[in-house]
């Protein structure tokens, strides 16, 4: 009489389903939203590489560029000084307006060096009543930009400030700094403490 042969797994088909629950992990973590903080620090290198770009292109094509934050709406615009006044600015792959992901806030912070809204002599307005005089026919412009980026390399300094609208999450703030010699950076709760020391 013949022994029952018997069966089992062979070392291939162990590790093939070993291969296959770990692509299925990978699928399934990949799809799980991320914490405020990662979405904060994101959003802030987002903006650091974008203005070193924008920076780059004002110097290199002789342009000038400014960016423009609603503080209200979570929101920053890019801007292009053109013959008609400031337009919404087109560079490759680059949004012209991008609207923060819900539960972060933007702040900007102008209050560094020469720039600082306490030293203003004036309140910035205009001399005449815009709406009185204006063409019902004409496109309305676009604000300026609370940023300048020059073709000349300068640069406003200033502070843009990225933080979760859940306070207890307060110290999870990413900063990106645009200092007085037109030096780029961006910085975490804990660095900008460093500094501050």
């Amino acid at each position: 009489m013949r022994a029952a042969r018997q069966r089992g797994f062979t070392l291939l088909e162990v590790l093939l389903v070993l291969v296959l629950l770990s692509i299925s992990a990978v699928a399934v973590i990949s799809t799980l939203p991320q914490n405020q903080q990662d979405i904060v620090k994101t959003e802030s290198q987002r903006l650091f590489q974008r203005l070193q770009l924008f920076n780059e292109e004002a110097m290199l094509a002789g342009k000038d560029f400014g960016i423009r934050v609603d503080k209200d709406k979570s929101k920053y615009v890019f801007l292009e000084l053109k013959a008609e006044g400031w337009q919404l600015a087109q560079l490759s792959s680059i949004p012209e307006e991008t609207v923060l992901p819900e539960g972060i806030d933007l702040k900007l912070d102008l209050s560094q060096g020469a720039w600082a809204s306490s030293e203003s002599l004036f309140e910035p307005s205009s001399l005449f009543d815009d709406e009185m005089f204006a063409d019902p026919d004409k496109v309305k412009p676009e604000e300026p930009p609370q940023i300048f980026i020059l073709s000349s390399g300068e640069i406003t300094p200033g502070e843009f400030v990225f933080s979760p609208q859940d306070r207890s999450q307060v110290d999870q703030s990413w900063y990106v700094q645009i200092q007085e010699n037109g030096l780029i950076r961006v910085l975490d709760d804990k660095d900008k403490n460093d500094e501050s020391k």
